[in-house]
């Protein structure tokens, strides 16, 4: 069908740094592959961290991999609201100005001071998915949730490029409001 797409949910989780990921884990230490993600060549890690904020802390809190050059947090605005720590939805990467936490590891501790996002809705398009689907990288569409509880999500974040694969994400807050199951279909209405 025209302009349909499989959507996910994405729960807490971080992706950390190699300097990061050597002070909870030890000094060369790398990151163990649980199972693919999605996206090419993303993946859920073994490893589990905790992330302690100034109200809360937030226990087993999966790695995702591979490591990036800056260690970030996404959770939901509950997990926010647990950690005490008053979050700003982010475009993924764009963690200026974000709050800090401490994150807990089996070797070490890391006190970061920015990094913890609420990420925004987004959709993950190889280049030919965006030709077909007439947007371009960092357009914002609607898209539209079908069922029972069904609704239409504004302003998702398109990002394009030659190693994405189709797939919208949102976080489980907002995938359970819906009634999404992973894998289901949604439609772009722009």
């Amino acid at each position: 069908m025209k302009n349909q797409l499989p959507i996910a949910m994405s729960n807490k989780h971080l992706h950390v740094s190699q300097k990061d990921l050597e002070v909870l884990f030890g000094e060369g230490y790398e990151l163990t592959q649980m199972k693919d993600l999605s996206q090419p060549g993303q993946f859920a890690s073994e490893e589990k961290v905790d992330i302690q904020g100034g109200r809360g802390t937030l226990k087993g809190v999966r790695i995702l991999g591979p490591v990036r050059p800056d260690t970030q947090i996404e959770v939901s605005m509950s997990d926010a609201f647990s950690l005490g720590v008053e979050c700003m939805l982010r475009d993924s990467g764009d963690i200026e100005g974000t709050p800090g936490v401490t994150i807990i590891g089996p070797k070490g501790e890391v006190k970061i001071d920015k990094g913890v996002i609420v990420a925004s809705r987004h959709i993950h398009m190889h280049t030919q998915d965006g030709e077909d689907f007439g947007v371009k990288d960092k357009d914002k569409v609607s898209i539209e949730v079908p069922g029972e509880r069904g609704l239409v999500f504004n302003n998702v974040l398109v990002r394009v490029g030659d190693n994405y694969k189709l797939e919208m994400h949102v976080d489980m807050e907002e995938g359970n409001a819906a009634g999404i199951k992973n894998g289901d279909i949604v439609t772009l209405i722009k």
